[in-house]
């Protein structure tokens, strides 16, 4: 196993993922590949790119994903880990697998929440939509709100 992906979505328990991916790719040997999944961009019809205030509120927000990203990779490197983070833009589930595809991913750690019915009826589980489609194993880590 040379190389593990956390999917880590800034709620709070990344610490709880970072720690079970540095357990893990010390016992292997792996490098650690931290993902985080920004939401896509918001479509505004008839607007084109969309009002600037928009723009600039969302561009905020993704320079503090960054910061954040960027502090959590710099964490698991002081463990004598590799790591590298990636910020991506688009739907979760989708673009953890298609990353965990081009960076020939050998485990997925992703963390799970257990959400009411109606939460689950209308949105889904990110964990629940990567097993049902990865074709390499996925360890869930228990996660608590």
């Amino acid at each position: 196993m040379k190389n593990i992906l956390v999917s880590i979505d800034f709620n709070n328990s990344e610490k709880i993922l970072i720690d079970k991916a540095i357990e893990m790719a010390k016992a292997f040997d792996s490098k650690i590949w931290l993902l985080h999944v920004a939401a896509p961009e918001p479509e505004f019809i008839g607007f084109g790119v969309g009002p600037q205030y928009i723009r600039d509120t969302r561009a905020e927000e993704l320079r503090k994903e960054h910061r954040l990203l960027s502090d959590y990779t710099d964490l698991i490197r002081l463990e004598n880990q590799e790591c590298e983070g990636l910020l991506i833009n688009g739907a979760t589930i989708e673009m953890i697998l298609e990353e965990a595809r081009k960076l020939a991913i050998d485990l997925i750690i992703i963390g799970h929440h257990d959400h009411h019915i109606m939460y689950k009826a209308f949105f889904g589980s990110v964990a629940s939509g990567v097993i049902k489609k990865a074709n390499i194993p996925v360890l869930i880590v228990p996660l608590q709100d």
